[in-house]
C-alpha cells in the first residue's frame, strides 16, 4: 500500500514514554546531559581532533560521480575532485578525523583529509550507500541498500567483520542511535518499515511497520530526539513524520510537514528539528522535543532541498538542492536565503566541516 497518508493516519495521539534507563554501550563516551545526549555537540564545542581542520563544504554528486569542495566564507567553489560513479553521502568517521565519500554503485570510499581538503586513495567498501559508526568507535557499518544488508568494517584496516542480513528492509538506508547506543534503527524507505538492530552483536531484533506502509518514497531520514524519548522518521510519500517510541518498538504518531519529507537536522542548541521537504521546497521547524510545528521556511521560487547540516556555530543550514544542481544556505535565525550556490549533477549529502561534538556516528556528521 502506497501513497498519501491523512494528517492522522488513524493514530490516536499517544503520550510520549519516558526515555529509558541508560546502560551505555560499553566504550561509548558517557552522555553528559540525558535530557540532551547532543549536548556535547553545542554551538561552537570543537574538539582540539578538529579545531584546526579547514572550514569546508564537500558536495558530492550523484549524477556526475565526483565531490565539489566550497569555501564557506566566499561561497566558491574552489575545487572539484573525481570520486566514483554514483557519490551518495560524505561521512566523518568516528574520530572526526577521515571524511569518507561514499560510492554505491562503485563499491568503494574515498578518504578524505579534513585538514587539507585532500583525498587520498579509495578504499574497497561493498555498496556503501550510507556510511555510520558504531557508537564506541568499533566498527564502520557500511548500509548496503541495492543488496540489503548491514556490512561491519574494521574502521582501522577496512576488513570485514560481519554482515547482517535485512531481507525484508528494500531500500535500507538512514539510521539513528538510541542514547545508550545499544539499539540502531534503519529506515527501509522501499518497504514501508523501520529495521531495529542490537548494535553489540550486530543482530537484527525487529522490524516496525508505518501504520501506513509507503513503499516507493517512503521512510527516509531518521533522528532521535535530544531526550531520547522518540524518533522522528520522514517518510517522503506521507509528506511528514512517523514518531516511533524510544525503545523502537511502535509509532505513536504522525506529524504532517511537506511534501516529500526527506532529511532531519538539529539546530546547534538541539531545541528544533528542521525538516526538509524536498518536492515543495520548504523546511519544516519544528520543536525537537515535542515535534510541535514552530514555523516553515520556503525557497524563494521552490528547489528541492535534500540532505546537508548546521554549521558549527549554528547560525547556517546548508543543503544540497537534489534536482536543481544548487546548494542553499539558509540563516537559522530566520529561514532567509543567503546564498544559491550552482554545482554539479545531482548534489546529495553534502558535509560542513569541522563539526563539534566528540564523536561522529556518521551519515553527513551526526555527532555527540
Amino acid at each position: 500500500m502506497s501513497g498519501p497518508v491523512p494528517p492522522t493516519a488513524g493514530l490516536p495521539h499517544l503520550p510520549t514514554p519516558p526515555p529509558p534507563a541508560l546502560d551505555p554501550l560499553p566504550g561509548m563516551p558517557a552522555v553528559t546531559d540525558p535530557h540532551d545526549v547532543d549536548a556535547a555537540a553545542g554551538p561552537g564545542m570543537l574538539s582540539a581532533a578538529v579545531a584546526a581542520d579547514k572550514p569546508l563544504v564537500y558536495v558530492p554528486h550523484s549524477g556526475s560521480g565526483d565531490v565539489w569542495v566550497i569555501d564557506p566564507a566566499t561561497y566558491q567553489v574552489i575545487a572539484k575532485y573525481p570520486a566514483g560513479k554514483e557519490l551518495q553521502h560524505v561521512v566523518p568517521s568516528w574520530d572526526m578525523r577521515t571524511l569518507y565519500a561514499t560510492d554505491d554503485r562503485g563499491d568503494h570510499v574515498l578518504p578524505f583529509d579534513p585538514r587539507t581538503g585532500q583525498p587520498g586513495k579509495a578504499i574497497p567498501v561493498v555498496d556503501p550507500y550510507n556510511m555510520y559508526f558504531t557508537p564506541d568507535g568499533k566498527y564502520a557499518i557500511s548500509v548496503a541498500e541495492r543488496l540489503r544488508k548491514l556490512v561491519w568494517y574494521d574502521p582501522r584496516t577496512w576488513q570485514v567483520h560481519d554482515e547482517t542480513a535485512a531481507p525484508d528492509c528494500g531500500g535500507i538506508d538512514h539510521a539513528d542511535f538510541s542514547p545508550d547506543g545499544r539499539t540502531a534503527v534503519f529506515t527501509c524507505e522501499f518497504a514501508g518499515r523501520v529495521a531495529v538492530v542490537d548494535v553489540a552483536s550486530h543482530r537484527l531484533l525487529r522490524m516496525v511497520d508505518m501504520p501506513h506502509r509507503n513503499t516507493r518514497m517512503g521512510p527516509q531520514d531518521i533522528k532521535l530526539a535530544p531526550d531520547g524519548s522518540v524518533f522522528y522518521i520522514a517518510d517522503s510519500d506521507a509528506n511528514g513524520l512517523w514518531v516511533l517510541d524510544g525503545a523502537a518498538t511502535h509509532v505513536l504518531r504522525f506529524i504532517p510537514t511537506g511534501r516529500g519529507a526527506h532529511g532531519l537536522y538539529l539546530s546547534r542548541d538541539a531545541k528544533q528539528l528542521y525538516v526538509t521537504n524536498r518536492h515543495e521546497g520548504s523546511i519544516s521547524v519544528l520543536d525537537a522535543y515535542t515535534g510541535a510545528p514552530v514555523t516553515v521556511w520556503h525557497l524563494p521560487g521552490g528547489g528541492s532541498p535534500d540532505m546537508g547540516n548546521v554549521t558549527a556555530d549554528g547560525t547556517q543550514l546548508w543543503l544540497s538542492g537534489r534536482y536543481d544542481r544548487t546548494v542553499y544556505v539558509l540563516s537559522t535565525k530566520d529561514g532567509s536565503l543567503i546564498r544559491k550556490i550552482p554545482v554539479g549533477n545531482e548534489p546529495h549529502g553534502l558535509c560542513v566541516w569541522p563539526q563539534p561534538g566528540r564523536y561522529s556516528l556518521g551519515h553527513t556528521g551526526i555527532t555527540r
